[in-house]
């Protein structure tokens, strides 16, 4: 695991700048960073040692003619399997890495290698005689990488703040400005700047001619199979079997993601997912570490209990890092510099600490990450299954909307949830497939987004832009697998190339490998995921249980009270810290009305009203838009100068 970065340029002063850009990355990669400077490009490699820890390994790492030059940020599970096959074929080795089998790989089989990688994955390849670079992405977006093309210059990283420094033009993409205000991330394959494009999961770049870019294409070598409604039907018969699958692939895929020549431990969160994930690890791993975080002062988003009974169900050493909110609160800047780019998921936070505390005693860490989107596993979609299956007790939500509407309304505590929950069904229930996806996925809906802007961007009606039609084109193409006679398998569909990539695996992604800590994601492995999405809806959620042939699989072997619990996701008690700690930075700082009209990029008046909101009895969601504001202004304030 590491963080890799390259330029193609005719300044030779840019491609100077390697060295300097490579170092903006060596929280991803501590033990070692070097660069390499060719004629018109140059390749930066900072390195986590994990798989043959030796200096041999470092990178940019050159082939033995030094015709081609590899730097690599991820891992390659099966690399022992495709070494041995490349021994047959007369090919020595000098290492014992990934690394290594990685770029003979290519240099024996070129784009097609990629079919034969089990992993997670960002790398680029330059071959010095051809002047053609070669850049890929994993199948499902585990491992970031971004690129920039403005016609000349061609810049490629595993972070944004690699990136800018280099001489490129930084120029906020309001589309994308206004997608985070209504998610808190910006969905794939934008980025907050124009010009700068996240490398589609599954996808590659093949440039030719490094001397003559004439465009960047993106060139798709996966998709996850998706199976149509009627097949899915005609298996519907064989659970028992599906069932026995399931486990033995998850058993299989958690195996290979044991392998490292460093400590190896597993998030505990208690939930099924995670549970599933440490259970099976401790079966190839006697010695396992398991680590948890605890919220000491918010005993509502504590959940630590459950995590401690899977433990001591399974067996491991656990460890469990109980924090008070000053404790947290007090590390919230070195949080916010990790964010290269606006990102205003809270449970971040608790993401960025765990993996903290955890790196203090393995460097590899699995997760359960990607199986609520794989097998339905998230609130909303009981919600979407009940929305297309409505019972008495859902025509009752429905028909209460004027109720709703007027009880207040926060994630704060129980009753206020509910009321959250029953506001957004009943709004929900009432709409298409595609408007209710996007108003479920939303944290604000589109009038309160644009409210927020200083320009009406999107809904002038005196002013049809250029902006209003670029954000319909990217809404379509992020929709466009909702179909209207398609069943909860397209929600889930949608989530997988939308939520997990852009919201899921990024948040991971940046907060462990702040801290220098490898997570691993065994429910991503590409065939667990293709055997996903050849079940049918019915295997996966119905009218009583989410995730039915998951939490079935394992049901024997866990903790009946983990099946018992409600889903609580990560979150931490942002309206706590804004209404104490935290309301300073609101008021007189990031949030300030000097700071807001200076700024001269959020409605003045709309910010008013929603701090005002903010600290009233019935927040609603104010505090996940308030945390997207401070995210953002931070994040703005740091890089962009001032500028606009």
């Amino acid at each position: 695991m590491c963080g890799i970065v390259g330029i193609i340029s005719t300044q030779q002063t840019e491609l100077n700048k390697i060295e300097q850009a490579t170092k903006l990355l060596s929280k991803r990669g501590p033990d070692f960073q070097h660069s390499i400077i060719f004629d018109g490009i140059a390749l930066g490699h900072a390195r986590l040692s994990i798989i043959d820890t030796s200096e041999a390994a470092n990178q940019p790492f050159s082939d033995k003619t030094n015709r081609y030059t590899l730097v690599f940020n991820g891992e390659i599970y099966n690399y022992k399997a495709l070494r041995a096959e490349l021994e047959q074929q007369g090919i020595d080795f000098l290492t014992q890495s990934d690394t290594e089998v990685l770029l003979n790989l290519y240099v024996k089989y070129g784009k097609a290698c990629l079919e034969k990688l089990n992993g997670f994955f960002a790398f680029a390849v330059y071959d010095k005689q051809e002047k053609s670079l070669f850049i890929a992405r994993d199948r499902l977006g585990i491992k970031p990488l971004i690129y920039y093309f403005d016609g000349e210059t061609f810049v490629f990283a595993s972070e944004l703040q690699a990136i800018c420094k280099f001489d490129i033009e930084k120029k906020i993409d309001k589309v994308s400005l206004f997608n985070y205000l209504q998610f808190n991330y910006i969905p794939s394959n934008n980025s907050m700047l124009l010009n700068v494009k996240k490398l589609n999961p599954g996808s590659f770049v093949f440039i030719e001619d490094i001397l003559e870019i004439k465009k960047i294409t993106e060139t798709e070598y996966y998709c996850i199979p998706y199976t149509d409604k009627e097949t899915l039907q005609k298996t519907a018969s064989n659970y028992e079997k599906s069932k026995t699958m399931l486990y033995e692939l998850m058993h299989e895929s958690v195996e290979k993601r044991l392998v490292a020549d460093v400590p190896v431990g597993t998030f505990l969160s208690g939930g099924v997912d995670s549970s599933i994930i440490s259970l099976i690890a401790k079966k190839y791993k006697s010695d396992l570490n398991t680590f948890s975080i605890g919220f000491k002062d918010e005993p509502f988003f504590d959940e630590t209990h459950y995590a401690n009974a899977v433990a001591k169900k399974i067996g491991s050493k656990h460890h469990v890092f109980s924090l008070t909110n000053a404790e947290m609160f007090a590390q919230l800047d070195e949080i916010l510099d990790a964010m290269d780019e606006p990102f205003a998921d809270s449970s971040a936070i608790a993401v960025y600490l765990l993996s903290k505390y955890t790196k203090k005693q393995v460097t590899v860490a699995l997760s359960g990450d990607g199986a609520d989107e794989l097998f339905s596993g998230y609130n909303k979609h009981a919600a979407e299954f009940k929305a297309r299956n409505l019972g008495i007790k859902e025509q009752f939500v429905k028909m209460g909307f004027p109720l709703w509407k007027l009880l207040p309304k926060s994630r704060n505590n129980k009753f206020t949830n509910l009321n959250r929950q029953f506001y957004k069904f009943s709004l929900g229930s009432n709409l298409s497939n595609k408007d209710r996806y996007w108003l479920w996925a939303s944290i604000i809906n589109e009038e309160k987004a644009n409210y927020l802007l200083k320009e009406e961007l999107i809904f002038n009606p005196q002013r049809l832009s250029d902006t209003a039609f670029e954000y319909k084109k990217r809404k379509e193409e992020l929709l466009k697998y909702i179909r209207k006679e398609g069943d909860l398998n397209d929600v889930l569909y949608t989530d997988t190339k939308m939520v997990l990539t852009n919201d899921m695996l990024r948040k991971v992604d940046a907060m462990s490998m702040a801290n220098g800590l490898e997570v691993r994601v065994p429910f991503l492995d590409h065939k667990v995921v293709n055997f996903a999405f050849n079940l049918p809806r019915a295997f996966k959620i119905n009218e009583s249980m989410k995730k039915k042939i998951l939490q079935d699989a394992f049901r024997e072997e866990l903790p009946q009270e983990v099946y018992n619990r409600p889903k609580h996701g990560f979150e931490v008690p942002l309206l706590s810290w804004f209404r104490n700690e935290l309301r300073s930075t609101i008021d007189n700082d990031l949030l300030s009305q000097p700071f807001i009209e200076a700024q001269g990029i959020f409605n003045p008046i709309a910010i008013k009203e929603l701090k005002k909101q903010l600290y009233s009895k019935n927040p609603e969601d104010t505090a996940a838009t308030v945390w997207a504001i401070i995210v953002f202004n931070k994040w703005w304030r740091k890089y962009l100068n001032g500028e606009w």
